[in-house]
């Protein structure tokens, strides 16, 4: 059992009473967590800070990252499931697999995914129960349980809405082989792999590698490396409670001085400054900080 795990997941089953209710995703404890719901059946609406109303009918499935900014409304007589997940059990969710890179460009994503098919919705709902259920009880309450439900709650979603296909449709060979890259430096970027041996792996040459990187992005393909490790270490002096030493080690650095050197020459910050601004400015939108893996070209 994981007592703390309510700090870091959220599920409830809101079954139909008389009266509507009105949750506040941007107040308290959940401020930053990823939401699913679940509209078995009945209606909702959602109130977006920009104003936008966006009504919802049963069954219906609906994922709200943080940056959507609202508020819902369940109606009376509505019938929901709940789930949300913080930001660190979203990283464990995510994972380090090749699927990873896009399943974090996909959550960090700043607008709202629904998804009114009803073979997804059928697929999902018994995840989403499952995660209300490992939450609800306390002889359970796995944190591993639950970020293994939110792992393939992700995934269902992300093929169901053609997130997977979109992926894939419209690109050429240069969109292919930088897509291929990054899949790759998603899956090794702690292993800290010469350029050599990802061109060799993608069959081009390292200087067409290059081309591609530079042409598309307008950086080289050891640039945007660095860039994934950089970004992988702001997220875990962020969002971890690990001391340097450990997340130098789960980077793959032999040294921590060497990696203490490394994130200072990219940052302009040593690792502790850095965690004690994230610290500091918890909550704000301090520019200095990650503001999530769609950071990461």
């Amino acid at each position: 059992m994981d007592a703390s795990i309510h700090r870091y997941a959220r599920g409830e089953w809101h079954g139909p009473s008389l009266s509507h209710r009105h949750i506040r995703f941007q107040k308290g404890l959940y401020a930053d967590f990823h939401h699913f719901l679940l509209l078995r059946e009945g209606r909702a609406e959602l109130h977006f800070n920009s104003g936008e109303e966006r009504p919802l009918q049963g069954p219906l499935l609906a994922f709200l990252p943080p940056q959507a900014r609202c508020d819902l409304l369940i109606a009376a007589g509505t019938a929901a499931h709940l789930v949300g997940a913080s930001p660190q059990v979203m990283v464990d969710a995510i994972g380090e697999k090749v699927e990873s890179y896009s399943l974090r460009i996909f959550t960090e994503q700043r607008k709202l995914v629904e998804a009114s098919d009803p073979l997804l919705v059928a697929e999902i709902a018994p995840l989403i129960s499952g995660f209300v259920r490992e939450i609800d009880e306390p002889s359970r309450a796995s944190w591993m349980a639950a970020s293994a439900y939110m792992r393939l709650i992700l995934m269902t979603l992300w093929r169901g809405t053609e997130g997977e296909r979109n992926e894939q449709r419209g690109q050429g060979e240069t969109g292919s082989i930088l897509q291929r890259y990054r899949q790759l430096v998603e899956a090794g970027f702690r292993q800290h792999r010469p350029i050599s041996d990802y061109a060799a792996e993608l069959g081009v040459t390292a200087d067409r590698l290059h081309a591609v990187c530079q042409r598309s992005l307008g950086r080289s393909p050891i640039q945007l490396l660095h860039e994934r490790v950089v970004q992988e270490a702001k997220l875990r002096l962020e969002r971890s409670a690990r001391n340097i030493q450990e997340i130098s080690d789960s980077l793959g650095f032999s040294d921590p001085t060497y990696f203490s050197h490394f994130f200072k020459r990219k940052t302009g910050l040593s690792p502790a400054g850095y965690r004690e601004i994230a610290r500091v400015s918890a909550g704000s939108e301090n520019r200095m900080l990650s503001s999530g893996y769609a950071d990461w070209p």
